[in-house]
């Protein structure tokens, strides 16, 4: 089957990649959509510039486009435009479970042309995963908060086998999605199993527009050219 891939760079659009690798399908390309405003619907704001760099370490074509407006529908037609253009037999996205206004609008927009829509890892448990990520090396940064509990202290830091316990009680506490599904907070993926290489972030900047809502702006980083995960062993 070939796919294109919904790619923001964080971990579940990097783990559809891995999913879709493991099944043998041909994955044409990656689609990454930077939203030009915060309160776009569909796609992630924060660090979606980094997904010409992780596409180029990945070796995958890429397709970076922009979005200036604010309306589900409007929105799903940039999909619609660079799909049809570039035919493929399924988009993937990015998701465990997935919200439902995301993919119920772009597989209504797609569906004209045949081609299927769906989340790689509906159904699975969300912290099961994330764990899984992590203890396999998985350098998952956050990069975009906008829950209760998520303050300033979680932007910018990474999720990892210190952290995690911690994020699963904040999740527990204040409500908040621990897989960040609703789009409680976005990540970036720094590297991982899929990498060769790693991004190193030198300088980035905490912007809050609110005590649990903020974005990460990373100004400055560099490509290190041999990515080598952690390996974490359970006790």
């Amino acid at each position: 089957m070939k796919v294109g891939i919904l790619f923001s760079g964080g971990k579940d659009s990097c783990l559809a990649i891995e999913t879709a690798r493991g099944k043998g399908w041909e994955i044409a390309y990656l689609l990454s959509v930077k939203p030009t405003r915060r309160d776009c619907y569909l796609f992630h704001y924060a660090t979606v510039e980094l997904t010409k760099e992780l596409a180029n370490i990945l070796g995958i074509p890429h397709i970076y486009t922009s979005c200036d407006v604010a309306d589900v529908k409007k929105e799903a037609q940039i999909v619609y435009d660079i799909v049809k253009k570039n035919p493929v037999d399924a988009i993937l996205l990015g998701g465990i479970g997935l919200q439902e206004t995301q993919i119920k609008a772009i597989r209504d927009v797609l569906f004209p042309l045949g081609v299927e829509v769906f989340a790689t890892h509906t159904g699975l448990n969300h912290e099961d995963i994330l764990r899984d990520m992590v203890m396999r090396g998985y350098e998952i940064l956050i990069t975009e908060v906008a829950a209760d509990g998520l303050d300033k202290e979680w932007l910018g830091k990474k999720i990892d086998i210190r952290t995690l316990p911690d994020l699963k009680k904040a999740s527990e506490k204040f409500g908040f999605h621990i897989g960040f599904e609703g789009g409680h907070a976005n990540t970036l993926v720094l590297g991982g199993p899929i990498f060769n290489k790693s991004i190193k972030v030198l300088e980035n900047e905490k912007i809050m527009d609110g005590e649990f809502s903020g974005f990460l702006k990373i100004n400055k980083y560099t490509v290190m050219e041999k990515y080598v995960g952690a390996v974490v062993r359970a006790q």
